[in-house]
């Protein structure tokens, strides 16, 4: 289903509002539907993160800044010790749902900070201060990644070709997108932009999510499985390699999509740059490297087969860690909404905390 034209370009709504009421994109079922489904409490919206109706980190950011003032929301009438442990549990079951993106606890963190910052307040004033934040965050998270665009599209030549591994468009954000974010901008800035996106096994979200984003709004997309990087890169066929993060270590080390790090040592091999797009909230201080950063193991199902279709061998033992890390040298640069980090290190990225 092709999405509505704004502006002479496509309008990808990850999440939208409606009627006190969230509504995400199911991105399970993209391409072949395209569906919203509706959330009413923070449990709900929990279950839609931890299932993936809505993935990729700054969209599980804003999706639970938003369950959180669903939850206020159901509980304004309720008395003031349910309307507490209410809360508490929100933040509790939040929280739960998904443990490697960084950016679920950041937008946890900051909407506590507003609602201890307003508990003079009657509890309908908190609601809908707290569901003002979660609107905030998300606004928020397209201007940064409009930020995060220009400084990127200055990386990429004019006939870039650039591969992309998982995706990191407007499906994984409120809009625009971080990896693929800085691949529109450069197109809108003029330049002559192609992708070659990694099908992303083993939940194949470059097949079906990047490629379905780039198609929409007619930027030339060639899909390739995991295993051809490599070829490519040695042919000659990849200019670049920009990818998303779902949390960076304060040293630069970067948790992303498993696989990501296959990628990143091929690219250096090949003397290719490889660039990760990341918000600041994605940045994160308290882990001093890589191998600090918990890594998600999801069910065996979703590599034996996929959907409806099972190809693997009924009993065979199964790992599948859902994401990598990549230690800093690997990085040739950061692309931040303040800026490119170049050789990324904890000097480098503690100074963006501190302009």
């Amino acid at each position: 289903m092709t999405q509505a034209m704004q502006g002479g370009r496509p309008s990808v709504e990850t999440l939208k509002w409606v009627d006190e009421g969230l509504e995400m994109i199911d991105q399970r079922v993209l391409p072949a539907r395209f569906d919203y489904v509706r959330y009413r409490s923070a449990a709900e919206v929990a279950e839609g993160i931890r299932v993936m109706v809505v993935r990729g980190a700054p969209a599980i950011g804003c999706a639970a800044a938003y369950g959180v003032a669903l939850e206020a929301l159901l509980l304004r009438s309720a008395g003031p010790t349910a309307f507490v442990s209410g809360l508490e549990g929100a933040f509790e079951v939040l929280a739960a749902s998904r443990p490697t993106a960084v950016n679920l606890f950041w937008a946890l963190q900051r909407m506590r900070a507003v609602w201890q910052a307003h508990q003079h307040r009657s509890q309908g004033e908190i609601a809908a201060i707290l569901l003002a934040q979660a609107h905030e965050i998300s606004a928020q998270d397209v201007r940064i990644n409009r930020a995060m665009g220009a400084h990127g599209a200055a990386l990429l030549a004019d006939g870039a070709r650039v591969l992309t591994h998982c995706n990191a468009g407007a499906l994984a954000t409120a809009g625009h997108g971080t990896a693929l974010g800085v691949i529109r901008s450069a197109v809108e800035a003029g330049k002559r932009i192609s992708v070659i996106a990694d099908e992303t096994r083993p939940f194949l979200q470059g097949a079906r999510l990047t490629a379905w984003e780039m198609v929409q709004e007619g930027i030339p997309v060639t899909l390739i499985t995991d295993n051809m990087a490599g070829h490519l890169m040695r042919c000659g066929e990849i200019d670049a390699v920009i990818v998303g993060t779902d949390r960076v270590a304060a040293n630069g080390d970067v948790a992303n999509k498993i696989g990501t790090y296959m990628v990143a040592v091929l690219a250096q091999r090949h003397g290719i740059p490889f660039y990760v797009a990341c918000p600041l909230s994605t940045i994160d201080l308290t882990l001093a490297h890589g191998d600090a950063i918990p890594i998600e193991e999801r069910a065996a199902a979703e590599v034996t087969g996929f959907r409806d279709c099972q190809w693997a061998a009924q009993g065979v033992k199964v790992r599948n860690p859902a994401f990598d890390v990549t230690p800093a040298e690997l990085v040739t640069a950061l692309i931040t909404e303040k800026g490119v980090v170049r050789k990324p290190n904890r000097e480098n990225i503690t100074r963006l905390f501190e302009a």
